[in-house]
């Protein structure tokens, strides 16, 4: 009988001692697990709420698409990308090409067009046949109204008996199919297509021969006939129709294909006729209409918006031979933009068009963003009076010290293009409410939310008079704190709706009434994080005379569910569901009083699950692991200690099946920040992008334990040490821990601490220190190449958190470089660290490999060639979780060394061999 003063003393929460062991589990997981654990994607209910289709698939390997109704389980073996008819007669969905016959081809070097290709499935919902189309790249189907499919079929295989055979021209074969009727109509060259959102019409970009070039072509769906909107040598892009799909917007340079001009026009068709709406000679010298541009019609129909570019003129052929041509970068120190972060952005910059607009009542065209405002947002859906542009273009050079980043915010009206300054140098973005009568934003020094009239006018702090705070109060970074966030606005504008910690406010806008508790102080009486559900992906605004879904989450046990309740705040939540889980949001079927979400814990996988609106009659969907009950798993539970600090922290320990009090296990020790709300969260056996797999070790007999850390600005590994070391001790005190057996385990900014700590404490037996900053004086001066920034806000303002710059506080940057301290190391490292990481340098470990190895420490440095700061390629990421169990078990469990980290693996035997098997004589 365990002591009820050790549960208490040890576990705050009691549950995970009392949680049952599982007996019976027969085998811990190994790494063949991963070939068999499956994952849900592409999970969706249909609208009448009957069906639900979603994929399960292994880490790697071929997934099956399932198909479920009340009595009905179909699965489609390598099905994926599914979607509904209309009227959820019909799934349609690309059948994926197998794996094996995939593989096989790359090894063969098979030609691109002769590699196996997907394939397109139709499923009969009544009948439950499938009709299958060979070789088919993607398919189109309309969001509501006429059942039928549009399909685009992969190029014809070479024939290789005729030679001399003139290539294929330019497209590919698309087919329009009716569901209902099997009729099937052809159109052979096609470059783009798009079909109304009824379903009435198709349009076609195709190339129709030599002589007449290329057409955008309407088809009647219904009647099954096409007409020629346009025709001519030229392209055709674009295609784009209205809500109501009784317009259609397109370009075409047709009409002008001169190469020392952007020569792009932008059409309408509309009541049957077509016309150029705008044509080159409309726009200032040096524009163009930008073909990367998206078209969209507002909701009304009544405007249409389109993008124009800044016009270079035509490439120039180059005078001498390309390696005899100067090939450099320019760095200047009045560059708004850092070279290599131009140089990231190069591609999107060459694509980047400016947002304009043709009021189709007049035929005005009006420019509403510029350089200098290059992004807007008009509002009511693109019909109001009024646009938003934040635009950080001042303060560019400030993105590589500062954070967050600085915004002006202007008013921009959409009849004439004139804008107003409303806001300067706010550090955020300011939002426009969706009738467009308010902006909103965060004043971080205010902590307040702030609104203002869309055309300008006094700012009014909505949230000053509450007695709350609305901001993150465990902020610790260097920066001044965020806001909890927003619910959205109530129909017309009425109330704006915040979050403090646990409740929901509604304030209004003018600043005239009083705010009040839309949750009626619930949340914070309960220790609950109340917070709006929207069920909508659509709703523009929150029916203020409609229920409203909550989700819930307990801030002290973890559980999660939902409420219900109103935005008048007359009455109090009504708990629908609470569980020791975690659900993920639900899916409404837009037609029926069904919800599709997803249910687990730490122990139960996230299977999906369909109820009525309240979260009755509920019944599990999918059951995509029923080989866990073959393995040993474990239990997850909370624990509570005191920092060296003196401040109360929380973490999480996982312990093995058959856990016992009076046992003494190895330990994994685990951190990134802080974590704990992530208690019931399910941790599926999976290799390792850069962290070990808690169920994996849990499963062979190791504890787990992940600590919260809290940061004092400053001293970030000092912080990291406080607060992990006391949790570690603590449980080292109640006798379950092995003290010599300890490992930590971390990734980037964890490894960084790992580092750090290591230098300070001879607690772990072996670190696996993952991507670390080993040097803050040689990284704050680096670049982010993935992104091209500097690096110097990460240590200034960002997660870093020394608070200011080098020349400010350069005994912070170096009292917390691990670098200068590496001779106090005593702890076995090994380190991942990839050559092509674009996040943390690749020299930072190499500086740090390199000192441990010239003092003597034993240290391993696995660098996967082409990879970046985690690793994204299966075979790398099996690799990786096999070393960190060898070199963990090696330390932890007295494993025998394996090759690698006995001998090492010489470059001359790179490629011929992995060292992963034991040190021959060691059994």
């Amino acid at each position: 009988m365990i002591p009820e003063s050790m549960h208490r003393s040890f576990l705050y929460l009691p549950i995970l001692v009392l949680l049952p062991s599982v007996a019976a589990a027969q085998q811990p997981l190994d790494h063949d697990a991963y070939d068999i654990w499956q994952r849900i994607s592409d999970s969706a209910i249909s609208r009448d709420g009957q069906w639900v289709h979603y994929v399960t698939s292994p880490e790697n390997g071929d997934g099956v698409l399932h198909i479920v109704g009340k009595d009905v389980h179909h699965r489609i073996p390598r099905g994926n990308d599914p979607a509904f008819s209309y009227d959820a007669r019909f799934v349609v969905f690309m059948i994926n090409a197998p794996r094996d016959l995939v593989r096989a081809a790359k090894l063969a070097e098979a030609p691109a067009d002769a590699m196996p290709k997907d394939s397109l499935g139709i499923l009969d919902m009544a009948s439950g046949s499938v009709v299958k189309r060979a070789r088919i790249q993607s398919f189109k189907l309309p969001e509501e109204g006429s059942r039928v499919l549009a399909y685009l079929e992969e190029p014809p295989l070479p024939d290789t008996t005729k030679a001399d055979e003139e290539p294929d021209k330019e497209g590919e074969r698309l087919v329009l199919f009716n569901l209902d009727t099997d009729q099937e109509m052809a159109f052979p060259g096609t470059t783009d297509y798009v079909i109304s959102s009824d379903g009435a019409y198709l349009a076609v970009a195709a190339v129709v021969d030599t002589s007449i070039g290329g057409a955008m072509l309407l088809v009647n769906t219904a009647s099954m006939e096409a007409d020629t909107l346009l025709s001519g040598k030229g392209a055709y892009i674009g295609a784009t129709f209205d809500d109501q799909g009784r317009q259609l917007a397109f370009l075409s340079d047709r009409d002008d294909q001169d190469p020392d001009k952007s020569a792009h026009s932008l059409y309408l068709w509309i009541d049957g006729d077509v016309e150029p709406l705008v044509t080159p000679d409309r726009l200032p010298d040096g524009q163009g209409i930008g073909e990367d541009g998206n078209l969209s019609f507002s909701d009304s129909g009544q405007r249409l918006y389109f993008g124009t570019a800044q016009w270079s003129g035509p490439e120039e052929d180059a005078d001498e031979p390309e390696d005899e041509q100067v090939v450099l970068d320019i760095w200047s120190w009045k560059d708004p933009l850092l070279q290599p972060m131009q140089l990231v952005q190069l591609d999107d910059e060459q694509k980047r068009t400016y947002r304009a607009v043709v009021h189709l009542d007049s035929g005005d065209m009006v420019q509403l963003a510029t350089p200098d405002r290059p992004s807007v947002v008009v509002g009511l859906n693109g019909d109001a009076d009024i646009a938003i542009a934040n635009t950080n273009i001042p303060y560019r050079q400030q993105i590589s010290w500062d954070w967050p980043r600085y915004t002006d915010v202007y008013a921009v009206d959409a009849g004439t293009g004139d804008a107003t300054l409303l806001l300067s140098g706010i550090q955020g973005s300011a939002h426009l409410s969706p009738d467009a009568n308010y902006i909103t934003w965060w004043d971080r020094e205010a902590l307040g939310w702030m609104a203002m009239p869309a055309s300008g006018g006094p700012s009014v702090n909505l949230t000053e008079e509450i007695p709350h705070a609305f901001h993150n109060e465990l902020h610790d970074w260097p920066y001044l704190p965020s806001a909890y966030g927003s619910a959205g606005w109530t129909e017309a504008d009425g109330r704006y709706l915040v979050y403090d910690k646990f409740d929901i406010w509604a304030v209004d806008p003018s600043g005239s009434a009083e705010p009040y508790s839309v949750t009626d102080g619930f949340g914070r009486e309960n220790g609950l994080r109340l917070r709006y559900v929207r069920l909508d992906a659509d709703e523009d605004a929150i029916d203020p005379d409609a229920p409203m879904l909550l989700s819930a989450f307990d801030m002290e046990t973890k559980a999660d569910g939902f409420y219900r309740d109103s935005v008048s705040g007359e009455s109090m939540p009504q708990e629908l569901l609470m569980a020791e889980r975690r659900f993920s949001t639900p899916q409404r079927a837009e037609d029926a009083d069904r919800l599709l979400y997803r249910r687990e814990s730490f122990r139960e996988f996230g299977d999906l699950w369909t109820s009525d609106g309240d979260f009755e009659n509920q019944r599990r969907v999918s059951d995509a692991n029923p080989q866990q009950a073959d393995y040993r798993w474990g239990n997850a539970g909370l624990v509570q200690w005191t920092s060296l600090d003196g401040l109360p922290l929380t973490g999480m320990l996982f312990t093995p099946d058959g856990f016992d009090l009076d046992l003494q296990y190895p330990m994994m020790v685990y951190f990134y920040e802080k974590m704990s709300d992530g208690l019931h969260q399910h941790r599926p056996p999976a290799t390792a992008r850069s962290s070990i797999s808690v169920s994996f070790y849990v499963s062979r007999g190791y504890l787990v334990f992940i600590p919260d850390i809290p940061y004092k600005v400053g001293y970030p590994g000092e912080s990291a040490l406080n607060a992990v070391v006391p949790g570690v001790t603590e449980l080292i005190n109640k006798g379950i821990v092995k003290e010599d057996n300890i490992g930590v385990q971390g990734h980037s900014w964890g490894g960084y601490q790992i580092a750090y700590m290591i230098t300070e404490t001879n607690l772990f037996k072996a670190a696996e220190a993952g991507a670390p900053v080993s040097n803050m004086t040689s990284a704050y001066g680096g670049i982010r190449w993935a992104s091209g920034m500097s690096r110097m806000f990460q240590y200034e303002r960002s997660q870093s958190r020394i608070g200011g710059t080098l020349w400010e506080y350069p005994l912070r940057y170096l009292d917390n470089s691990p670098l200068f301290q590496a001779d106090k190391i005593n702890t076995p490292v090994l380190m991942l660290h990839n050559d092509d990481d674009g996040a943390v340098p690749w020299y930072q470990g190499i500086e740090f490999f390199v000192a441990l190895r010239r003092l003597g420490k034993p240290v391993w440095l696995l660098n996967y060639n082409g990879e970046g700061h985690g690793l994204g390629k299966y075979q790398n990421k099996r690799d990786f979780a096999i070393r960190m169990q060898q070199f963990f078990d090696h330390y932890l469990q007295d494993a025998p060394a394996p090759v690698w980290m006995d001998e090492g693996v010489p470059a001359i035997m790179k490629g011929k061999t992995l060292g992963l098997e034991e040190v021959p004589g060691t059994q």
